[in-house]
């Protein structure tokens, strides 16, 4: 148990450090595998009752992966950026071919943990096998005794049986591990297809060549972390000088002080240029020169953020 802990403060310890998409998924995939073990060793307990046993073992398969996938979606930066995009803007800016790859790459990224929640949940069988024990006809199960029915079939998950029912019950669990597991597979070969015919539409839908791609993927990359550093810098002097003005006098370690002698803030951005660099971002190019980002295309002075004739239009992806 302890050590299934651990595990799992590892993965999401390395899941929030990755910046690499491949392996941030990968990740997701490894730690959910975690949590799903131990869920099925620690709150995992059919009830063995029926018309229980059903709404347990789908509810044990759907609701985390329902979870996963929300918690996916609320985390992904995108999410948020739509929001902003409709709030500031509409979408009037949106082709159907942006918003689908748009929802597809927020749907996509979300669904790997609830993905790998249900494949590991088929795969094991447990929850397979609790939901749908007591629906097994006994017709289908050869000299099976005439006078039990769903009640005793729905017990079979926990063991609890008579001893003359024991090889029904193995021959039960096996049958529908089978079904459980076969399920499992064909839905990893579903999603492998899926991502290969996705990887294929978008990088066939792109205007860039792969080397103009890979290039805007690490110029969004280096954009954030700058950003972001900046960011933190700035509003850290910011409060340093509103703090000093309160009381006179501001407390700062020796790294802080260099910081304000180094970077002095005169001032704050007004919110349409936050408005300006927030939201969706949709690629274009201005007489020919690319505009990688939001803030590329503000500090550019660039108007707008529809396709235009003269321009292309790709969406901004993760990816």
């Amino acid at each position: 148990m302890a050590a299934l802990i651990a595990e799992n403060f590892r993965f999401l310890s390395l899941f929030f450090k990755s910046k690499d998409v491949m392996i941030f998924n990968g990740l997701v995939a490894l730690g959910t595998v975690g949590s799903e073990e131990l869920f099925s060793v620690v709150a995992f307990h059919c009830p063995c009752s029926p018309a229980r046993n059903y709404i347990y073992g789908l509810a044990a398969i759907g609701v985390p992966a329902l979870a996963l996938f929300l918690i996916g979606v609320i985390l992904n930066n995108h999410t948020w950026n739509v929001v902003a995009e409709c709030h500031k803007r509409g979408t009037k800016n949106f082709s159907t071919a942006a918003t689908f790859l748009l929802f597809g790459s927020i749907m996509g990224r979300a669904a790997v943990a609830p993905v790998t929640w249900s494949v590991i949940s088929l795969l094991r069988g447990e929850a397979y096998i609790c939901a749908l024990s007591e629906f097994v006809r006994p017709s289908t199960l050869d000299k099976f005794p005439s006078e039990f029915g769903a009640e005793v079939l729905a017990r079979f998950p926990c063991k609890d049986v008579p001893a003359n029912l024991t090889k029904f019950r193995d021959e039960v669990t096996r049958r529908l591990r089978y079904e459980s597991q076969l399920f499992g597979w064909l839905l990893i070969g579903i999603v492998a297809v899926l991502v290969f015919l996705m990887k294929c539409l978008k990088h066939c839908c792109s205007p860039l060549s792969y080397r103009q791609e890979a290039y805007w993927a690490q110029y969004r990359s280096n954009e954030d972390k700058l950003f972001r550093r900046t960011a933190e810098v700035h509003s850290r002097i910011l409060a340093a000088k509103n703090v000093k003005q309160f009381f006179g006098f501001v407390a700062l370690d020796k790294e802080e002080k260099e910081l304000v002698q180094e970077f002095p803030v005169e001032g704050v951005q007004p919110s349409p240029q936050w408005n300006a660099i927030t939201g969706v971002y949709i690629y274009r190019e201005n007489k020919g020169f690319p505009l990688y980002s939001r803030l590329h295309k503000w500090a550019k002075g660039v108007e707008g953020n529809g396709p235009t004739p003269e321009g292309h239009e790709m969406l901004f992806l993760a990816s």
